[in-house]
């Protein structure tokens, strides 16, 4: 696996493999990587001839600065998971490298609603930084394929929403959730929850769970108030339990009733002794 640090380097590589008439796929992380980093790498693998990884915890994508002083950082390890994996290329970027002229935002990226709900409204400015970052990793990267996870519904969609405004030929591959054997959907942030916070992060999925054996038999304002009281009562702090359905121009709609198809359970809170934010969402 090559690792660059530069932005000139990757670009030398990569266009020498366009030349070449390789197809490259991309994923881009923050690192502390887990199995579903990996299920990413492997997705693009099966549908790419060069398979690009970046690492870099975006300062502006962050909202909450001890939040970003806290993520988690394994570098080493990340590394060696990359490498077993099969993965061509890692850009490992500094802060200075990708944001050269500071943090400040170059572009407003008109994402719509998508800012004012859900992540938009719990996380003001978050998808502005994300819009920034991603972006530039496109820019530099020039994928003909970019694989993200399902867990991150709301950021797919506005990476989706992202394309279009910089009227990028990229096609956005969005790949199932991967959960641990307990269900709990696999996070860099877990590395931050010690055993016992870890079993109580389960009532996400329960609770997700729980709405979708239910949701044709209760109406979804219940299901909802039932899942924010299990959680609350369990020692959490609950941004939101949404159902939502997601229309063909990629905005969120919050229907009424189950007779929406496609509908997603979606839901944000914060375990509360360990002060990890956690996000999950399902299919119905």
């Amino acid at each position: 696996m090559y690792l660059f640090k530069r932005k000139e380097e990757l670009e030398r590589h990569l266009t020498t493999a366009r030349n070449e008439g390789k197809h490259i796929g991309f994923v881009p992380t923050m690192g502390a990587l887990h199995q579903g980093h990996i299920s990413l790498i492997n997705a693009a693998k099966e549908n790419s001839d060069l398979v690009v990884c970046s690492i870099f915890v975006n300062p502006t994508q962050f909202n909450d600065p001890k939040d970003f002083e806290k993520y988690p950082v394994t570098i080493d390890q990340d590394v060696q998971m990359l490498t077993e994996a099969g993965c061509d290329v890692l850009f490992l970027p500094s802060v200075q490298e990708m944001y050269p002229d500071g943090l400040t935002a170059k572009m407003h990226y008109d994402f719509g609603s998508l800012e004012t709900v859900l992540e938009g409204a719990a996380r003001p400015g978050h998808f502005q930084g994300v819009g920034q970052v991603v972006h530039r990793l496109l820019t530099l990267v020039q994928p003909d394929k970019l694989f993200m996870g399902q867990k991150d519904l709301q950021q797919c969609l506005v990476i989706n929403r992202l394309l279009k405004i910089i009227q990028s030929h990229v096609e956005l591959v969005m790949c199932p959730t991967v959960r641990g054997n307990d269900g709990l959907a696999m996070s860099s942030r877990n590395l931050r929850l010690n055993a016992t916070e870890r079993i109580n992060a389960l009532h996400l999925y329960k609770g997700l769970s729980e709405i979708k054996r239910q949701y044709q038999k209760e109406n979804l304002k219940t299901l909802k108030e039932n899942a924010v009281k299990e959680l609350t009562a369990n020692g959490f702090e609950v941004d939101y339990v949404e159902l939502i359905s997601i229309l063909e121009d990629g905005s969120v709609i919050f229907p009424e009733n189950a007779g929406v198809t496609p509908l997603y359970a979606v839901v944000a809170a914060k375990e509360v002794s360990s002060g990890v934010r956690l996000i999950d969402n399902m299919l119905l």
